[in-house]
């Protein structure tokens, strides 16, 4: 099983521009994504598909994803708006006045949550979308669970995008999620850099963006002095890659770049290739 994901699309950045550069770039991805052989099973998108939450930018994201011919799983991030993205991207039924539901692929259930709280740039959830979790978990107990949702629940070391590490939408978080072995994975967007980390016992990876990249910077910031650090680069457009190998849900992070090919497998390779079938021994 192989689960695309992508994150922080942010179409109409450039509201009069059909060809902005994050539908460019989106482009790049979706063609990266159906190269794959074998191709992705579905997609996850984490969230900020669109900058502004308009109609138009969700019709373009369809479009866009179309080209893929799997199925697509959205969720909410803090640019995105309910109304025009339920409309626009219909997801499975689940909490009503949010867009947080379950589904299966093959073995693995998927819990996809709703983080959002429209006018705020961080994370939240309260407490019907905690209870609803904490049911869900409850009645798939067997089932190897991926966790899927826009605001990664850590401190990154990014220091102007973290949360308090208190916040009370992460403590109500964490109370779900603390003791649930059946969670394999929690996959999240938002700070637009690749990042893997452990929390509360689960393994948490963080895609980078479609759109622009996050400079790595861990010095503290001050909110009232400007020191001209680089905050956005033109790294290029990234997604990961979770496949799940019917043990452990194992990530990889890619861009969508082409890359110089230094060795193929010809005979001088294959003798690598044998040496390590020999090791492994059968499947």
């Amino acid at each position: 099983m192989l689960i695309a994901q992508i994150t922080d699309v942010h179409l109409g950045f450039e509201p009069d521009n059909a060809s902005e550069d994050n539908r460019l770039r989106l482009d790049r991805v979706v063609a990266a994504l159906d190269a794959l052989s074998p191709r992705p099973d579905a997609l996850l998108v984490t969230g900020d598909i669109a900058d502004r939450g308009t109609a138009e930018a969700y019709a373009q994201f369809r479009e866009a994803g179309s080209a893929l011919g799997c199925s697509v799983y959205c969720c909410p991030g803090n640019h995105d708006r309910r109304d025009t993205f339920r409309t626009a991207l219909p997801q499975p039924d689940g909490l009503a006045g949010f867009i947080q539901y379950g589904f299966d692929l093959g073995e693995l259930r998927v819990l996809v949550l709703d983080t959002l709280e429209e006018g705020r740039h961080g994370g939240s959830f309260c407490e019907s979308r905690a209870e609803w979790l904490a049911a869900e978990l409850k009645r798939h107990v067997d089932r190897p669970t991926l966790i899927a949702l826009h605001h990664p629940p850590i401190a990154s070391g990014v220091a102007w995008m973290d949360p308090a590490p208190a916040a009370p939408w992460i403590e109500r978080l964490s109370e779900v999620l603390r003791s649930q072995p059946q969670v394999v994975k929690i996959v999240c967007g938002h700070i637009h850099r690749p990042i893997a980390a452990t929390w509360q016992g689960h393994g948490v990876a963080v895609c980078a963006a479609s759109a622009a990249q996050l400079s790595l910077d861990f010095a503290p910031i001050d909110p009232d002095t400007p020191d001209g650090r680089a905050m956005v680069t033109d790294a290029p457009p990234a997604f990961a890659l979770h496949h799940w190998n019917g043990r452990e849900l194992v990530t990889h992070f890619a861009v969508a770049q082409d890359a110089q090919v230094l060795a193929s497998y010809d005979p001088d390779m294959q003798v690598l290739v044998r040496k390590i079938a020999a090791e492994r021994g059968p499947s």
